[in-house]
């Protein structure tokens, strides 16, 4: 998004984003994705702890409109009243207002879902709606698929908005619903549930974050990151919570059937085929 900006008019003066991150297996300190794209083309980059540490410097850009996008922090007065603010979400707002509104939009099996321009507000993505659009949501789209083609719809919403004239809706609390922020507990795939629900969960969480399983089948107690799942109604003889082998397929057994794992991440270990894992494990 921020390299479709910078084509245009709008070219940020100031990027704001967050401090750099312990990342990966070697926990080494690494910028945000924006932080490199900023550096890139050459605007102007801030990394504070906190929003208001950068007021002023805000301020000496002269920004005619502050745009946030998945800064992952509240923006407070001064700023909300000294700016107008455009906050993009990735959703069909008033839906999925919250953190994590792809996953959980894949996880509810949802079949559309879309970008929403509003102005900031102290609320919690309940400002008014200057520019909206949805999307389908392919049945094989997973977090990495679907945030792609969102990016892309987001940055061209953006520009028009900016573009103006801007003309704000209120919205209402017709199909309001909360994305929790994805906590440990989201990621374990619960043998309680069905096929079809881990399989969405598994989409919903792919490759950003990873789901997992946990079972004493696993030698050790282990755990396996699933990375990714084909629920074609194989593997009725493993039960549910274990893992099991049919026909050189690997499974998860379920309520109401099993979930194939067609790609698995052992711990401390590569991601690689269920026909790997099974031939380096006992199942």
């Amino acid at each position: 998004m921020l390299d479709s900006l910078a084509g245009t008019r709008h070219r940020p003066g100031l990027v704001v984003t967050r401090p750099d991150r312990p990342r990966g297996r070697g926990r080494k300190p690494a910028p945000p994705a924006v932080a490199t794209a900023a550096a890139a083309l050459g605007i102007e980059l801030a990394q504070p702890e906190r929003l208001g540490d950068v007021a002023e410097q805000i301020g000496r850009a002269q920004p005619a409109t502050l745009v946030v996008c998945a800064y992952g922090a509240l923006v407070r007065e001064p700023l909300l009243s000294t700016y107008e603010i455009l906050n993009v979400h990735p959703s069909v707002l008033p839906r999925w207002r919250g953190a994590a509104p792809i996953e959980r939009a894949i996880m509810a099996g949802d079949t559309r879902t879309g970008v929403s321009i509003i102005r900031l507000t102290a609320g919690l993505d309940s400002g008014p709606i200057c520019a909206q659009e949805t999307m389908p949501i392919d049945p094989d789209d997973t977090y990495g698929t679907l945030a792609g083609r969102l990016a892309t719809l987001s940055a061209r919403l953006l520009i028009g908005a900016l573009d103006g004239p801007r003309n704000y809706v209120e919205q209402t609390d017709d199909g309001l619903t909360y994305a929790e922020k994805i906590g440990p507990e989201d990621r374990i795939l619960d043998p309680e549930r069905t096929p079809i629900e881990l399989a969405r969960t598994v989409r919903a969480l792919d490759p950003h974050i990873g789901a997992r399983i946990e079972t004493p089948s696993l030698t050790g107690g282990l755990r396996v990151q699933v990375a990714g799942v084909a629920a074609d109604g194989g593997g009725s003889g493993t039960r549910p919570g274990a893992l099991g082998v049919e026909d050189g397929r690997l499974y998860y057994g379920a309520r109401d059937g099993a979930l194939e794992l067609v790609r698995v991440q052992p711990p401390g270990g590569r991601p690689m085929d269920a026909a790997d894992y099974i031939r380096g494990h006992a199942v």
